[in-house]
């Protein structure tokens, strides 16, 4: 190891970086799903179940107000739908063995994790942005101020910061492609089983209260209340306070799999 740990890091995010220009369809496919979600919920769900929605969108009819509502749970999706993206290509370091090569270099462990994850993080920005096109073009529009819409900026950020974390955690730990595109799947579930979609007052009693006790919701609800200026109540520590948990857990299960890596010169 050696004392440049900003200086892999750099290097470790450049090789990020190269790789997304390589494959622009992978960002293009991150951005595509959580899109094509939020044109099916708003044009075939928006009407329906916007009609029990009030206040997001004063004035306006039913699918505005589902708009409204809906937008900051896909902006939640699309940094959740990047945690595949990053546990195949930390996966395939591993299966084809650079892990185990830059295991026997002279680069800082952290950067090497941190290169994927930083970047997991400028492409899910890259993603959002795209969404945010869309989801302007069919209606939506938020009603706070641009301080508002920083902190909401940054509030992504570090939900796709503590995702990417556990996402490289995720490639670390499987022994083959297949698997670390698969066990990503989790945070889209807890994505519809949270207040994303439907508010969670309209859930059943038991799903109710994992929905309001689980990451996601309270990250959503901050992002609405950033977004749209609704009561959010005291969901902006609590998701904060998720996203800074989930990190560190990521980070520390990252390391500990990275060190275990058998350092290799050949082959």
């Amino acid at each position: 190891m050696n004392g440049h740990v900003l200086t892999d890091a750099t290097t470790m995010v450049r090789r990020s970086l190269r790789r997304m220009r390589r494959y622009p369809s992978l960002t293009v496919f991150i951005a595509a799903i959580p899109v094509v979600l939020l044109l099916l919920f708003v044009f075939v769900f928006g009407g329906t179940m916007g009609a029990g929605l009030g206040g997001l969108a004063a004035g306006s009819d039913d699918r505005a107000e589902y708009v409204a509502y809906v937008v900051p749970g896909i902006l939640l999706l699309t940094a959740a739908g990047a945690a595949q993206g990053t546990a195949i290509t930390v996966s395939m370091d591993m299966t084809q063995g650079i892990v185990a090569r830059f295991r026997t270099m002279a680069i800082s462990r952290g950067s090497v994790l941190a290169g994927h994850v930083i970047g997991s993080v400028i492409q899910t920005l890259l993603a959002l942005a795209l969404v945010v096109v869309v989801a302007v073009v069919i209606g939506f529009r938020p009603t706070t101020g641009p301080a508002s819409w920083v902190l909401a900026g940054g509030l992504l950020v570090l939900t796709a910061a503590a995702i990417g974390w556990l996402s490289v955690a995720l490639g670390l730990v499987t022994d083959s492609v297949e698997t670390a595109s698969n066990l990503p799947m989790v945070f889209m579930l807890l994505l519809f089983l949270s207040s994303a979609f439907v508010p969670s007052a309209s859930m059943p009693e038991p799903l109710r209260w994992f929905a309001e006790h689980q990451p996601f919701t309270p990250i959503v609800e901050t992002l609405r209340g950033l977004l749209l200026g609704v009561p959010s109540g005291d969901s902006g520590p609590v998701a904060v306070a998720w996203c800074v948990l989930i990190s560190v857990v990521g980070y520390l299960w990252a390391r500990r799999l990275y060190d275990r890596v058998p350092a290799r010169v050949g082959g």
